[in-house]
């Protein structure tokens, strides 16, 4: 019983880490395409501020929404083995 829930824990742990490196990969894409764009201070100014305000709104967003996910299905899972066993 106790093997399936730590087998479960730790397919949790890895989906929540590439959730997490994929945002990142996406925010450092984005880093990127703005290096590439030009290094004027007026747009670095814009990109600064829509990146504090875009980035929490979709990033922390999808996060949020990556974790809540992965915990529902420990929990579930968790409750299910108990149950089952």
């Amino acid at each position: 019983m106790y093997v399936f829930m730590i087998i479960a824990v730790i397919l949790v742990c890895v989906v929540a880490l590439i959730g997490t490196l994929l945002v990142g990969k996406e925010v450092s894409t984005k880093q990127k395409q703005y290096e590439v764009e030009g290094d004027s201070l007026k747009d670095e100014i814009a990109r600064s501020h829509e990146y504090e305000t875009k980035s929490l709104k979709t990033n922390v967003k999808s996060l949020t929404w990556i974790y809540i996910g992965l915990t529902v299905l420990v929990v579930a899972t968790s409750i299910g083995i108990m149950i089952f066993f």
